[in-house]
């Protein structure tokens, strides 16, 4: 059996990996920045680009129906 301490540190290393794979084939890597509350895409030489913000949708039952 696996422990979830490795599982934990597999998976962390996985990320790792695909990072630098995603850096050394140039591909832009999706950042999510909490403070801001918004997702940016950062090439390879550190160029920043701003793609979205995050959704604020507030309970099920405050939101507001669009009826047609």
């Amino acid at each position: 059996m696996i422990s979830d301490d490795q599982v934990v540190k597999r998976a962390n290393a996985a990320v790792r990996l695909e990072l630098e794979k995603r850096k050394a084939r140039n591909q832009p890597i999706a950042v999510f920045d909490r403070k801001a509350q918004k997702v940016y895409m950062q090439d390879s030489d550190g160029t920043i680009i701003e793609s979205s913000e995050r959704l604020r949708r507030g309970r099920y039952s405050e939101r507001k129906r669009n009826r047609t």
